[in-house]
């Protein structure tokens, strides 16, 4: 696995005669350390397209200064961004090219542009002579490498924060470099400017233009996100500036569209074992899979039903991965719970070597598909829906129209088996029917987030009733999928000559829980089905 960092840094516009001001005077600064200038070459790889620039993602091989070798950056947050290192080769490292894997496909990495800078660096440092932050001004030679071979020179300013450091730093540096008449960059990365500055087609001036464009001032930005207020304030004015898609064909498009996308971004979260990544992939793939089966009066299920089928087998094959997950978070969970007095036999160490033998071979699957050809081969299928969407005629009615009928008909499909759950007696025959129940809730709830921006609050509050449903039957079927592990886990310790006893009382915790979410269910299901919310959505 490559090395990784989280890098967080501003960059400014300069020019060979700029000069920085005295940055020891920003508060918590002592020193401002002279480190020299070093010669920096990296070459830059992307498609011939440009997929990876597209997504702001850059890949480069370079050599020169302390860190030389292979480095992938994603994009975080504005000025944030996770960069990947693997050590100086003269191919591309297969892990680094693994991430980029669902973006890249079967397409070619070629050299792009050719980067070469002088860069010249210093340290701000603290009273203690910790590192605080690094400036440095960097004199740029860019080149590219396809399309006519064009040339650009320009002067910048990075300004990036040390590991663990606060990034109060970098407005205070911003304030000071602002009073000097220094601005910050038009462009968010060297990448991005190369190839704007490089572009055989652009403008001649394209690159003054470029260099003269204003950027709003950057806010304070906690490591690895935005703080909640701003990330609220920041979605409501989007959704002000975007309206909804003029027809439910459209409003259905950008939907898939957008599930698309998710996959396609978490598909190297899942690689790097990031928290809760496969979880959100496996959510993306419903999702889609699920506007799909939903609205097929909008688009034809000639053509989706087969893709249809295809998430279906990726969720399922994410699942393994996940349900894992899942299991261990609530076995562990429910030992944590027992006073230490209950706690007969080695059962953490147990399960400590049952979740660690089916984690690594549930993992070793997942990447296993993750490189697969089927797995790419659904993606180009995806881009190929899109490209040439299998619109019906039902497509070009208003979404206020179109929506609401196949939203309803979800609500009936999961009214009918809550019902046929709540008919049956307690056993096996009642936890498959919930089971299936749970299945309709989700479906139902992620019918009702796709309709949200064209229905607004009706269906968000729908979904939200949804969503209770789902969450009590999923809560069930955990309990139904932890009896089983538990029993396993009683047979083997019996047959060790261990204590089952721990066990056996998860294995009766677990039934009660199961037994409650029963009996909460119909009080959840009526606020859930409330005529007045189906008649709000125009059923």
């Amino acid at each position: 696995m490559a090395d990784s960092k989280r890098e967080i840094e501003r960059k400014y516009e300069a020019t060979a005669g700029t000069r920085l001001p005295d940055l020891s005077r920003v508060a918590g600064v002592s020193a401002v350390v002279h480190r020299g200038v070093t010669e920096l070459d990296a070459v830059y790889h992307d498609t011939e397209d440009h997929r990876l620039a597209a997504d702001s993602l850059t890949l480069r091989r370079r050599t020169g200064g302390s860190d030389a070798g292979w480095h992938l950056k994603f994009p975080v947050a504005s000025g944030i961004r996770d960069e990947l290192r693997e050590p100086l080769s003269d191919t591309l490292p297969r892990s680094l090219a693994g991430l980029v894997r669902s973006r890249v496909r079967g397409a070619a990495l070629v050299p792009v542009v050719r980067l070469r800078s002088a860069r010249d660096v210093r340290h701000l440092v603290d009273d203690r002579g910790e590192l605080l932050a690094e400036v440095a001004v960097d004199e740029v030679r860019a080149a590219r490498l396809t399309g006519g071979g064009s040339t650009a020179t320009w002067t910048e300013i990075e300004v990036e924060l040390a590991d663990d450091g606060d990034p109060a730093l970098l407005d205070a540096v911003e304030r000071r470099l602002r009073k000097a008449g220094i601005r910050p960059s038009a462009s968010a990365s060297k990448l991005a400017r190369a190839l704007a500055e490089t572009d055989p087609g652009a403008a001649p001036d394209s690159g003054k233009k470029l260099r003269k464009a204003k950027k709003a001032k950057p806010g304070k930005v906690e490591q690895g996100k935005e703080k909640p207020r701003k990330e609220k304030a920041a979605r409501a004015e989007k959704a002000r500036e975007e309206p909804a898609p003029p027809t439910a064909g459209d409003h259905v498009l950008a939907y898939v569209r957008r599930q698309t996308e998710a996959i396609i971004t978490l598909d190297p979260a899942v690689r790097r074992d990031l928290p809760d990544s496969v979880h959100q992939l496996r959510v993306a793939t419903r999702r889609l899979r699920s506007a799909l089966r939903t609205y097929r009066r909008i688009l034809d299920r000639d053509v989706t039903d087969p893709v249809g089928r295809e998430l279906k087998w990726l969720a399922a094959e994410l699942g393994i991965d996940r349900d894992q997950e899942v299991l261990d978070a609530r076995l562990r969970g429910r030992l944590d719970e027992l006073p230490r007095t209950l706690l007969l036999g080695p059962v953490r160490g147990r399960l400590r070597i049952r979740s660690t033998a089916r984690r690594t071979g549930s993992r070793r699957r997942t990447m296993a598909v993750l490189d697969g050809k089927r797995y790419l081969a659904l993606l180009e299928s995806l881009d190929a829906l899109l490209a040439d969407p299998p619109l019906l005629p039902a497509a070009s009615r208003a979404p206020r129209r179109a929506l609401p009928r196949a939203l309803l008909k979800e609500y009936r499909r999961l009214a009918k088996r809550v019902g046929h759950a709540l008919d049956l007696p307690p056993g096996h025959d009642r936890d498959i029917a919930l089971h299936e129940a749970r299945k309709a809730a989700k479906r139902t709830r992620y019918a009702a987030e796709a309709a949200r921006p064209a229905l607004g609050k009706p269906a968000k509050r729908f979904a939200k009733r949804m969503k209770a449903v789902q969450s009590l039957l999923g809560d069930h079927q955990d309990s139904v999928v932890a009896r089983e592990a538990l029993r396993t886990l009683a047979v083997q310790a019996h047959g060790a000559g261990e204590s089952a006893f721990t066990w056996g009382l998860l294995y009766g915790r677990e039934e009660a829980a199961a037994a409650a979410r029963e009996r909460e269910l119909p009080g959840v299901w009526e606020r859930a089905s409330r005529p007045e919310l189906r008649a709000a959505l125009g059923g």
